[in-house]
């Protein structure tokens, strides 16, 4: 029995209305305008991947937290685990934008990085 999703692709600005139909390892996708709504359609039901957004204490900068990221998508299963690793952290100010905050985090082959510069208080 053939599974099918609608999803909207978050590739680009377009925001397609996606129909994925998996049966078996046949996936197809339609709805899509270009070549990344595909993609995104068979990633999105094969091997969901999501950057993860959050904060770390900062200690001696003028916030109390900094903004970092994942530097690319993770695997969505891992996202709490993940968030685990990152809620441990804490850094001493200043940090610098694109700094690497957790390199590798859990072999992920994802540095986790600041996204804004924090000066000393």
């Amino acid at each position: 029995m053939a599974e099918v999703r609608n999803l909207i692709c978050i590739s680009c600005p377009m925001g397609c209305n996606l129909t994925v139909t998996r049966d078996g390892d046949n996936i197809t996708v339609t709805g899509n305008t270009c070549k990344n709504g595909e993609i995104y359609g068979i990633e999105e039901v094969t091997n969901p991947k999501r950057v993860i957004p959050t904060t770390v204490v900062c200690n001696g900068g003028k916030l109390k937290r900094l903004p970092v990221k994942t530097a690319d998508a993770v695997p969505k299963s891992m996202i709490f685990d993940i968030m685990k690793e990152i809620n441990k952290v804490s850094v001493d100010a200043p940090v610098e934008v694109g700094q690497v905050i957790i390199p590798n985090v859990l072999d992920t082959g994802v540095d986790v990085v600041a996204t804004r510069t924090m000066p000393a208080e």
